[in-house]
């Protein structure tokens, strides 16, 4: 099994020519990984020095067009350069790339301050909110994503129209459907394992040409550090065979979503203690606090779960993607399902699509557990039953617009998170609600064209 190299390590790899290339990179706001491509010499030398890179980076909208309003980044001050301080501990080797490694960092002002709305800071805070009590979370992303016989380019040509699915019917866990994207998965699966990325399994999903691999837990930010090197490693193996993937929540009607369910326990620093059961494996306050405070916010921290408009499509009926926010205990149509038992107890949300930041949607769930342990709040009794058809239970937002308004207005979040991270993202939401607003759709020219 591969592991993350110490800098020893990556000195003796170049001298002996291995590796020649690292990616220096972080993440945007959108969870994908931006940066640099320095020479392996060049690297040892300036390791630990900071590299810049251009602010509007967190200033960016999906197709990195510079978003105006954001009060960290305008033309008003010039879109000046920021910092980004390698973390050693995340340098790996990249094998899917010849000669790579890669290393992660955080993103710092010119003082070394790390900024207040760069994702990885933003979950790190609440991290050592965390470690304030004594605890750390462990934490793990189940992705899932569609593969495609077309290549990235002929997706882009086609207009991502008529594309051909991997697979032609439903193949959840069907072995001989994937048996066929087997040269892509295990090139996924082993490409993984020797980069430190533990993996447990893949299978097929629903959907026509879905998968889904699953990694192994880890503490909340190595985990979150894992799920973004995992997910632009499948998009980069997918382009070298000449396919295509999406991990779009929801990339056809009439299909399944793409999920990201996120499973989350606290544990104990002082001797490696689970603190969701005591030592007779009994569910711990601590467990159901952590569980309620998690319901009693999801509204209103939706929108890093859920963080564009096509992300709210996914939220259907009979889907398997909840609807209501409810609690239970191994019920798929429940947003969050309590599962495991003894240590291995945790909580799993099932309200994230593939499409999440991993760094965003962690840190929302740690803040509302730990809003529910403050609060001393009681998660109610376990709901059973199918939650799609009890329309009395609390919703899920409907819309991107909506989630942005919930947490504009959330006093809970704005204490966790700070006014400056909550307006610099719900800015970042409206935007993307406006220029959705403006835009024709296919569906709109079907329907309107001839008989408006």
């Amino acid at each position: 099994m591969g592991t993350t190299l110490s800098f020893e390590e990556l000195e003796e790899l170049v001298g002996t020519g291995d590796i020649d290339t690292v990616v220096a990179a972080f993440t945007d706001m959108q969870g994908r990984l931006v940066g640099k491509r320095v020479t392996g010499s060049y690297f040892l030398k300036a390791v630990h020095k900071e590299w810049h890179a251009c602010d509007y980076l967190l200033a960016l909208d999906m197709e990195m067009e510079p978003v105006p309003g954001f009060r960290v980044a305008s033309w008003d001050k010039g879109y000046g350069d920021f910092a980004i301080r390698p973390d050693l501990k995340t340098l790996r080797r990249i094998p899917w790339l010849p000669g790579t490694a890669l290393v992660l960092g955080d993103v710092c002002n010119h003082h070394g301050e790390e900024l207040a709305h760069s994702p990885r800071t933003i979950l790190k805070r609440q991290l050592e909110r965390l470690a304030q009590r004594g605890l750390y979370a462990k934490m793990a992303s189940e992705l899932e994503f569609y593969v495609f016989d077309d290549d990235f380019r002929s997706c882009r040509e086609k207009n991502y129209e008529n594309l051909r699915t991997a697979g032609w019917y439903i193949e959840d866990y069907h072995v001989f459907e994937t048996t066929k994207r087997e040269p892509l998965l295990r090139t996924v699966r082993n490409h993984m394992e020797a980069a430190g990325i533990p993996v447990e399994f893949s299978k097929g999903e629903w959907g026509p040409g879905q998968e889904e691999l699953n990694l192994v837990y880890a503490e909340a930010l190595e985990m979150a550090d894992r799920h973004v090197i995992y997910k632009n490693g499948v998009k980069e193996i997918a382009y070298l065979q000449g396919k295509a993937v999406t991990f779009m929540a929801k990339w056809r009607k009439d299909l399944a979503g793409n999920s990201c369910h996120i499973h989350a326990s606290l544990w104990r620093r002082d001797g490696e203690r689970p603190a969701f059961v005591d030592e007779q494996g009994r569910e711990t306050a601590l467990f159901r606090q952590f569980l309620a405070g998690q319901l009693a916010l999801a509204r209103e921290y939706c929108l890093f779960l859920a963080p564009y408009v096509n992300s709210y499509k996914r939220f259907q009926a009979g889907s398997f993607a909840p609807t209501h926010i409810v609690w239970s205990r191994d019920n798929r149509t429940a947003g969050f399902r309590v599962v495991g038992h003894g240590p291995s107890t945790r909580v799993e949300c099932r309200m994230a699509g593939a499409d999440v930041n991993p760094y965003l949607a962690y840190a929302a769930l740690i803040a509302a557990g730990l809003h529910g342990i403050e609060q001393e709040l009681d998660p109610g009794p376990e709901f059973r039953g199918d939650a799609y058809r009890r329309e009395e239970l609390p919703s899920l937002p409907r819309t991107l617009r909506e989630a942005a308004d919930l947490l504009d207005r959330s006093e809970a979040l704005r204490a966790a998170f700070g006014d400056e991270v909550v307006d610099h993202y719900v800015h970042a939401a409206r935007w993307e609600v406006s220029v959705f607003d403006q835009a024709v759709t296919d569906w709109e020219r079907i329907r309107y064209f001839e008989r408006a």
